[in-house]
């Protein structure tokens, strides 16, 4: 399930000073949350679960979201950390039944701006929620650009030197991971664990095919190379020498 924007007098859309995302399981919670702050006047969208949520606040844009600790297929903390990994800055309150101060470290410390633990009441959801939308908003990222690549956010395209790079939806991704790590060395269980989102090491060379139709896209034919294999331990993006 993946609500829109709600208002607390029938479900209908409502005028909004800011753009909320909630990523809570719970429906009860959930209902709860949205009927509150759509009667405060914000607009605000549901996921009910991890992987929808991150696909959802991924798309920057949404003013704030609101993150429960605890979710199914990504938790919280997980999200967080690949968000603040691709440069996506939305001030983000983290829900929790976990109460205890090394969780609230780890919240804050994963890249949580605000942290309230359940049960809480509306008022200081609301409260919290205000504080964090009065901060100054941070510029947000939409085109990387390492040497003659350059990759734009927006659009999704590619470009070397002007010329156009035409990338599947997986070596974009992988792509834009590099660039965000410029001159740094990536092993494989980085990209398995942050494109691929996999918790495991699948005993394949996903990886190896992958960056290699992307070095053959990037480094095209009389190009100086740019995506380099490190023997043993992954790859780096580099500019050109």
């Amino acid at each position: 399930m993946d609500s829109e924007t709600f208002d607390d007098q029938g479900w209908t859309p409502v005028t909004s000073k800011a753009h909320i995302l909630l990523i809570e399981d719970d429906r009860e919670t959930a209902d709860e949350i949205i009927r509150d702050m759509a009667d405060r006047g914000y607009m605000i969208s549901h996921a009910d679960n991890g992987r929808v949520g991150l696909e959802r606040a991924r798309e920057g844009r949404y003013d704030l979201l609101i993150l429960d600790r605890m979710l199914p297929e990504v938790d919280g903390l997980s999200i967080i950390g690949l968000l603040r990994a691709e440069e996506v800055r939305v001030p983000v309150l983290f829900l929790s039944a976990l109460n205890d101060v090394d969780e609230r470290v780890r919240g804050l410390k994963a890249g949580g701006d605000d942290y309230l633990t359940k049960p809480f009441v509306l008022s200081e959801l609301s409260a919290r929620v205000e504080a964090l939308l009065r901060r100054p908003a941070e510029p947000r990222t939409t085109r990387l650009r390492v040497g003659p690549l350059e990759l734009d956010l927006i659009s999704r395209e590619a470009n070397r030197d002007g010329r156009p790079v035409e990338l599947l939806p997986r070596e974009f991704k992988l792509l834009e991971y590099l660039m965000r790590h410029p001159a740094q060395v990536i092993t494989r269980a980085m990209l398995l664990e942050d494109v691929w989102n996999y918790r495991f090491s699948p005993q394949t060379n996903l990886v190896d095919v992958h960056i290699g139709k992307l070095r053959r896209k990037v480094d095209a034919p009389g190009d100086f190379p740019m995506i380099y294999n490190i023997r043993n331990v992954g790859f780096v993006l580099r500019e050109p020498q």
